[in-house]
């Protein structure tokens, strides 16, 4: 078999529904637009949360907080996890990545208390909760902060 002697299968190619050519067509007078208005015409149509005039819900209802566009996001890592290295290890987030226990360099870490720490390490990471601090400490172990975030 060549390249000239394949053919598509049946149903493969769709064809493109030609509108606006008579009442004959089927597609004829408005061209499946229903009748006339705003979506009828050409161009852009009703825009999003457009309520026809009406306050639109996002301008009714009231502003709440503070949202910020670039928030900072943290990445959690429980103190169970941090079981895992021996005594005496520095952990930092260099350590935490070759883990898989971080995504990415590039986001700050946080420590969070969930489980229970039995080692004595030295933790350097962007923040950690009260509680983490803690029993790190409680454990024989050193709290560092990185930066002044």
């Amino acid at each position: 078999m060549q390249w000239h002697q394949i053919r598509s299968p049946l149903g493969f190619r769709k064809r493109k529904k030609i509108v606006g050519r008579g009442r004959g067509s089927g597609h004829g007078k408005r061209s499946g637009r229903g009748q006339t208005g705003q979506n009828s015409r050409a161009g852009r149509g009703v825009m999003m949360a457009y309520e026809g005039g009406q306050m639109r819900l996002l301008r009714r209802l009231p502003k709440v907080g503070f949202n910020s566009k670039w928030p900072t996001e943290y990445q959690i890592v429980n103190i169970e996890a941090l079981n895992r290295f021996k005594d005496g290890t520095t952990v930092n987030p260099e350590l935490l990545k070759n883990q898989n226990l971080i995504k990415t360099l590039r986001r700050p870490v946080k420590i969070l208390s969930d489980g229970s720490v039995s080692k004595k390490l030295t933790v350097v990471a962007h923040r950690f909760s009260k509680t983490a601090s803690e029993s790190i400490t409680k454990a024989g172990g050193k709290v560092q902060l990185i930066g002044n975030e």
